[in-house]
């Protein structure tokens, strides 16, 4: 069986194509984070922290902000630490991330979240909480490099 030069060629270049651009997943990094975050309301609640992002061995300082609407109650201090996903850069952490959840502290509990942004950095945090505050709301999130 004779294979022609131009399928031949055809052939050689869609491979050549296909290992010459790495899909974006491939070429994504990671790093850590770690951020302490006061939350409070009654109805409406806020919340602002600050913390880092590890990045190849640099500490970039980033500084958090947020609201909730729904079934909140109470004050907390939530102290995260955790790792950071498919980015280019620490600033592909900053921007918004939402989320639906619920929750209640009374002293000391535990936290567990992921998060993804619009520029899909995907936080893994897990977190001490100390306080009372019972939840089950509407949240977002945004995280400014400073």
């Amino acid at each position: 069986m004779r294979v022609s030069s131009g399928f031949r060629a055809a052939l050689i270049v869609v491979i050549a194509l296909a290992f010459a651009s790495p899909s974006s997943t491939a070429r994504a990094d990671g790093g850590g984070i770690s951020f302490s975050v006061l939350k409070g309301g009654w109805f409406v609640g806020a919340s602002a922290g600050q913390g880092v992002v590890h990045f190849h061995g640099r500490v970039y300082p980033i500084s958090i902000g947020g609201i909730s609407a729904g079934l909140v109650f109470g004050g907390s201090q939530t102290v995260f630490r955790g790792t950071v996903s498919n980015i280019r850069s620490p600033y592909d952490v900053a921007g918004v991330y939402a989320a639906v959840g619920g929750g209640a502290a009374v002293g000391v509990g535990g936290q567990v979240i992921t998060l993804q942004n619009e520029k899909g950095a995907i936080l893994t945090l897990s977190g001490r909480q100390i306080g009372l505050q019972v939840n089950l709301d509407l949240s977002g999130l945004a995280i400014t490099m400073r």
